[in-house]
């Protein structure tokens, strides 16, 4: 099965790049230095692609915000506070916010989503969106290129050693997850204290 899948990366690399960083990213953009340390890609035709790979992603996500309804108020439904989170960091931090969201863990999809449901320009969006996803690639891949070496050692050392690597790649992920639950949380409090704020003064207190 692992010779297999290495068999598929090297003959449809540059395929599979492009379409999991569309779906999801850092992984992928690892995937694409190691390859190329090892030959089998190239480092900056990996960057262009995975780039390209992001860009068609968010793309996707900003036409379906701004086109399918249906989809939207679904999804509204379940994910009504990342929406207003979004919405929150787009109109505090404007454009800048396209350039950063793919660092925005949970995020990443509802972002683009949601600056579609705006009247932001689709033309904007895309020419920010496809030097952010060129950026985005580079500053993963390179570095995964000039340290491939170490990279296959450390994963070497994480199969044999599996029963360690485990809990500290969910310890890793539980820090994650926590750290941008907090940061969540301190953009909807500061919210609710502005209003509060805005109330008192309206009513004159």
């Amino acid at each position: 099965m692992e010779e297999l899948l290495i068999e598929l990366i090297k003959t449809y690399g540059y395929i599979i790049l492009f379409l999991w960083c569309m779906l999801e990213g850092e992984m992928a953009l690892i995937m694409g230095g190691i390859l190329s340390h090892t030959g089998n890609m190239n480092v900056g035709l990996a960057v262009f692609i995975a780039g390209l790979g992001g860009f068609a992603g968010d793309q996707l996500y900003f036409y379906i915000g701004r086109y399918n309804k249906k989809y939207i108020n679904k999804k509204l439904r379940s994910q009504r506070r990342k929406f207003a989170i979004a919405h929150l960091l787009m109109k505090k931090y404007g454009s800048p916010i396209i350039f950063i969201q793919r660092y925005l863990y949970g995020l990443r999809t509802i972002l683009p989503m949601s600056i579609g449901l705006t009247r932001y320009s689709a033309k904007k969006f895309a020419i920010i969106n496809l030097f952010s996803a060129w950026a985005w690639a580079a500053i993963t891949i390179i570095p995964a290129y000039f340290l491939g070496e170490h990279i296959l050692d450390i994963l070497g050392m994480a199969k044999e050693h599996w029963y360690y690597a485990l809990p500290v790649v969910g310890m890793f992920l539980a820090i994650v997850v926590y750290a941008f639950k907090k940061f969540e949380n301190n953009i909807l409090n500061n919210r609710k204290i502005i209003r509060e704020k805005h109330l008192k003064e309206t009513n004159g207190i």
